[in-house]
């Protein structure tokens, strides 16, 4: 299992682009999974469906099964939140895992910049970031896709991505 990040501003169309590359890598016979970093609290259950009162009732985990999917929701419950390897263990393996945002993680990243964002780069700051999807050329010498040119964002994320092993053990020897 591999693991690539993908990291930028707000509104720079992180999701966007990721909703077309998966489509894109399952059609070449890869099995992904993405992490996803909020920054806010964010809420997966309706209010008032039986999982969402027995998470108010203080339930530290509510696991929800059907014929089409399975949920598990763990509740923090004043912890701190957890870091991105240990959110990778809980992972099933595939053959990649993308990770959007957690920008302050370490882990190879590809930055995805829109120019009417009006923000900065991030790459000139993160030596992590190994390439750049963007709507315009961006002076560098890192790997560059144009964010339409799916096969190429797609290929440049493949090929930066790490063993979820080396992303682990970077961790362990941060600690």
């Amino acid at each position: 299992m591999k693991v690539i990040g993908l990291a930028g501003w707000s509104g720079a169309g992180k999701t966007t682009l990721l909703s077309r590359v998966i489509p894109y890598l399952l059609g070449r016979g890869l099995r992904i999974s993405v992490i996803k970093h909020a920054h806010h609290e964010f809420d997966v259950d309706v209010p008032g469906k039986d999982s969402w009162v027995h998470r108010q009732s203080g339930a530290t985990e509510v696991l929800v099964s059907s014929t089409r999917r399975w949920a598990l929701m763990h509740e923090l419950r004043g912890a701190e939140e957890p870091r991105l390897p240990e959110l990778l263990t809980k992972m099933a393996r595939v053959d990649l895992v993308v990770v959007e945002g957690f920008k302050r993680e370490l882990l190879n990243k590809i930055e995805v910049h829109r120019s009417a964002n009006g923000k900065p780069l991030l790459f000139p700051d993160d030596p992590l970031v190994v390439g750049i999807a963007s709507d315009v050329k961006v002076a560098t010498t890192l790997p560059f896709a144009h964010l339409d040119d799916i096969e190429k964002v797609a290929a440049l994320m493949l090929r930066s991505a790490v063993p979820v092993d080396d992303v682990l053990a970077t961790a362990s020897a941060e600690t």
